[in-house]
């Protein structure tokens, strides 16, 4: 399932007005052109919590930035056959120490897998075999 952007506090705090005013789902969702069932976690998530405010989430916060993780793609970018041990040293300057894994496994969320090149007989030997 995709992410959306967050429903703001403003429209947030509408739609539990409305609710407890008695308006229903579908009402408040055409009346705000928000979504019936965004609506409805809305409303549960006040009647659960008693507040509508963004909550922390579950999981461990990523390590890498956004900005170290466009910084990596741009050298990779230039340098298609950069090691993950060299990406490793130069995120490091900016004091984030990451796994190797993490750095491949942020490469190839953005479409950037690893691929070993062929491999090709070298070019002398074929330019002597040819001579003789």
């Amino acid at each position: 399932m995709p992410k959306t952007k967050e429903i703001s506090e403003d429209p947030r705090l509408r739609i539990v007005d409305l609710h407890i005013a008695g308006k229903g789902y579908k009402s408040i969702s055409k009346s705000l052109d928000v979504h019936h069932s965004t609506v409805r976690q809305i409303v549960y998530k006040w009647r659960k919590f008693s507040t509508d405010a963004t909550l922390p989430r579950s999981g461990r916060p990523a390590k890498m930035t956004s900005r170290a993780q466009r910084r990596m793609l741009n050298k990779v970018k230039k340098n298609l056959r950069v090691l993950a041990e060299d990406l490793n040293i130069s995120l490091e300057h900016p004091n984030i120490s990451v796994d190797e894994s993490t750095i491949r496994k942020t490469l190839n969320k953005n479409g950037v897998h690893g691929r070993t090149p062929r491999k090709k007989p070298p070019t002398v030997q074929i330019k002597t075999l040819l001579h003789v």
